[in-house]
């Protein structure tokens, strides 16, 4: 023990070595320890803390566990201080019966990382257990005429202790015939032999009773004792003899009940009584007396109990053959249990985590520990799992196995998986043992929320009433939990003079977006913005889609008249030639609609007129022309009202009032209207004098200009009389005038 403990601190020392250089080791030496059977529950066996070289905390982050070949819990290990105790009371005659040394293996199972440290603890036996003879009284049978010398075998003790606590030696009661050698078979065992002193003599005594003693080798020794009862008999010169001195048979451990084992044969030279052979069992342990029987007059031994090679691969029997005269011979029979693949592997799972987060590679699953009790090919296994997950299997020391994603995981392509572990021997035929784990897949926040379209077109109505819900956004996310409950938001407009925050609002939950203001088609005909979806997942993902609001026009405005102007402080009046022909272009009433499409298509009637007939307007250009020749019986001044009309739904309109003047030439004098009459009774301020000088001298300048037209005109019809009047000038009206949406007509 002392060269043990030696050589386990050079181990040590090793290991620190490797440990200060950086070396990472997997596994430990196995190492042996020793404790006294029938120690007490909690005694102290080993620091496992000083033998592995780790630090006192470091058995409790790694979850250490101590995990025994038989899975018994008789070892227990403390994790804040490292100590080995006993769990449990040792009993090593029940643990190894009569093998020796007992040794119990076990492993201490390190995880985070994975290690495993091998070591086997010796029980060492305690004199707790006195010889015993099979039988309280054995009988022996001899001849007269043995000589001294002879040797009588006579049956041995048991003691259910090993090495130096069994039985070491034998004596007999003091007579004058007999002593008690003690002899060793090769298994180490001893048995008594009583040897002849000097001859017999039946006349003298016919019986003799001796008292044999067993003494083993404990400090205190127990013994056990026996009365041998020697009978004296007469003369019987030959033993019976077994045709073997050994047999040596195998047996398959299925082998049915009242099986053949083996049959021993023994013949006797002797005639009469003294020939007649009969058979005993001369020892059996406990284990085979009620595993075989022995026909005392075939010398047949059969099975009388199903065998099991994993409980006991084989038995020694001693058979006696006996005659009638007493003597008897004895031959020994070794019987081999040959294994058979009746064990199907077992699986242990010694840890399990689920559910496991997706795009984790390498994540450890579950560690379990494969087992076959049989032997030989019977006990090799294999382990596998399907092949279309994504697991594979990692063996380890001591037939474990750790399982780990082969990758990372998606749980929105699959958030469950059945894993079937297969453990299979390469016996024949083939055992397999199946087990099933379900491992589960937590989410991640790796999925971004998607809208349903890239882009968003909402139309809506000027003059909407405030708070209008004028459509929606949606966007999904495939993750689960926190990371799918989506936020919307508006985000920044990229024109910053665009006030988006007062134009529209978004209900945060569920995208409904809303108009926060009456909006106006003539001041705002279209606007965009982009609008944010946001997870709750940390961190938080986002994706955006832009929103286009496109206001629908309402006919809300009336035409209005650009020409001849309402507001003016004197009327414009149209000259009109009395030799004017039909289709005569008077004057072109110029109007425009502020609305758009079909709000803005204009129309032009005459609503009232002087001489009914005398004029006509055409509906889509406003032009005022004549519809028949000229009278002199047509009054001299015209007043015409021209309703000007959009096609709304309902329609707006606006009407212009036309003075239109007949005159021979454009020398009679100017005819005011009687409005202007009245005005010019009226006393004139000095803003009413400036205006109309002003107004004078663009007259004059504008008359001068249709004078020239109209002469132009009148060369070109051969020497039609033509007068002067006020025209519209013909073109484009200027830029901010002209109906954007470009269907009003001028």
């Amino acid at each position: 023990m002392e060269a043990g403990g030696e050589r386990f601190h050079q181990q040590r020392q090793v290991l620190i070595l490797f440990l200060l250089l950086g070396v990472t080791f997997a596994g430990w030496e196995s190492r042996r320890y020793s404790v006294m059977e029938e120690r007490e529950s909690g005694s102290f066996v080993a620091n496992l803390v000083e033998d592995l070289g780790l630090g006192v905390g470091e058995l409790a982050a790694r979850e250490a566990r101590v995990v025994s070949e038989d899975n018994e819990p008789r070892l227990q290990l403390d994790l804040q201080t490292g100590k080995l105790t006993l769990n449990e009371k040792l009993d090593r005659e029940e643990m190894c019966g009569p093998t020796d040394p007992c040794v119990m293996h076990f492993q201490v199972l390190l995880k985070k990382p994975l290690g495993v440290f091998r070591a086997e603890l010796l029980v060492r036996d305690i004199n707790d257990h006195a010889p015993e003879f099979p039988e309280r009284e054995m009988t022996l049978k001899i001849p007269e005429n043995s000589p001294p010398g002879t040797v009588f075998p006579l049956k041995k003790a048991q003691d259910l202790d090993v090495g130096n606590n069994n039985i070491q030696n034998y004596s007999i009661s003091p007579n004058s015939y007999f002593h008690v050698s003690t002899r060793s078979r090769g298994d180490g065992r001893k048995y008594p032999e009583l040897v002849l002193d000097r001859e017999l003599d039946r006349e003298k005594q016919a019986l003799l009773r001796l008292t044999l003693t067993a003494l083993d080798g404990g400090s205190p020794p127990r013994s056990g004792t026996t009365e041998v009862r020697i009978l004296v008999l007469d003369i019987n010169d030959n033993a019976p003899e077994f045709a073997q001195a050994h047999y040596q048979v195998q047996v398959l451990e299925n082998s049915p009940v009242g099986a053949l084992v083996v049959k021993v044969s023994a013949r006797d030279l002797d005639t009469g009584t003294n020939g007649e052979v009969s058979y005993s069992l001369f020892y059996s342990s406990q284990e085979m007396s009620p595993t075989f029987e022995l026909n005392s007059l075939s010398g047949e031994v059969r099975l009388i109990k199903k065998l099991d090679f994993e409980t006991v691969p084989s038995y020694d029997l001693d058979i006696d053959a006996f005659d009638g005269g007493g003597l008897s011979g004895k031959c020994s029979v070794s019987i081999e249990v040959v294994d058979v693949n009746d064990n199907a592997p077992e699986l242990t799972i010694s840890s399990l985590t689920s559910p496991i987060p997706e795009n984790s590679p390498e994540t450890e699953v579950a560690l379990f520990r494969i087992r076959d009790r049989d032997s030989g090919d019977n006990g090799k296994m294999t382990c596998s799992i399907q092949d279309d997950l994504p697991f594979i299997l990692k063996p380890s020391e001591e037939n474990f196995y750790t399982l780990v994603t082969n990758g990372a995981l998606d749980r929105e392509s699959k958030a469950e998986y059945n894993v079937t572990i297969t453990v299979t021997d390469l016996g024949t035929p083939r055992l397999k043992t199946e087990h099933n784990i379900t491992v589960l897949v937590s989410d991640v926040n790796d999925n971004a929320p998607a809208f349903t379209q890239t882009s968003y077109t909402l139309w809506v109505r000027e003059n909407n009433s405030p708070a209008l819900h004028i459509g929606s956004v949606s966007a999904t996310d495939s993750d689960a939990g926190a990371n799918a409950q989506v936020t919307y938001s508006l985000l920044p407009p990229p024109d910053p003079l665009l006030p988006l925050a007062s134009l529209v609002s978004i209900n945060p939950d569920n995208g409904h977006l809303f108009a926060l203001t009456s909006l106006d088609y003539e001041a705002l005909r279209a606007f965009e913005f982009r609008v944010g979806a946001t997870d709750r997942g940390s961190p938080a993902l986002s994706s955006q889609a832009l929103v286009r609001v496109l206001v629908a026009d309402a006919n809300d405005n009336a035409p209005f008249v650009l020409y001849p102007l309402q507001n003016a402080s004197a009327p414009c009046t149209e000259l009109v030639p009395r030799a004017a022909e039909p289709g005569y272009l008077v004057t072109k009433v110029v109007a425009v609609d502020g609305d758009a499409g079909q709000n803005a298509w204009l129309s032009y009637q005459l609503l009232k007129a002087t001489e009914p007939g005398l004029f006509g307007v055409w509906a889509h250009n406003g032009e005022v022309r004549t519809a028949r020749l000229l009278s002199e019986r047509d009054a001299p001044k015209q007043r015409l009202v021209v309703l000007v009309k959009d096609n709304g739904e309902p329609p707006l309109s606006a009407s212009v009032t036309l003075h239109v003047l007949l005159v021979d030439g454009f020398s009679q004098p100017y005819l005011p209207p009687p409005e202007a009459e009245a005005a010019a009774a009226a006393p004139a301020d000095p803003l009413t004098v400036y205006l109309v000088v002003a107004l004078a001298s663009v007259s004059s300048l504008f008359l001068f200009s249709v004078l020239v037209f109209v002469a132009v005109r009148l060369c070109r019809r051969g020497g039609a009389g033509s007068a002067g009047r006020c025209l519209v000038p013909e073109g484009h009206f200027p830029g901010h005038l002209v109906d954007v949406s470009g269907t009003g007509t001028l």
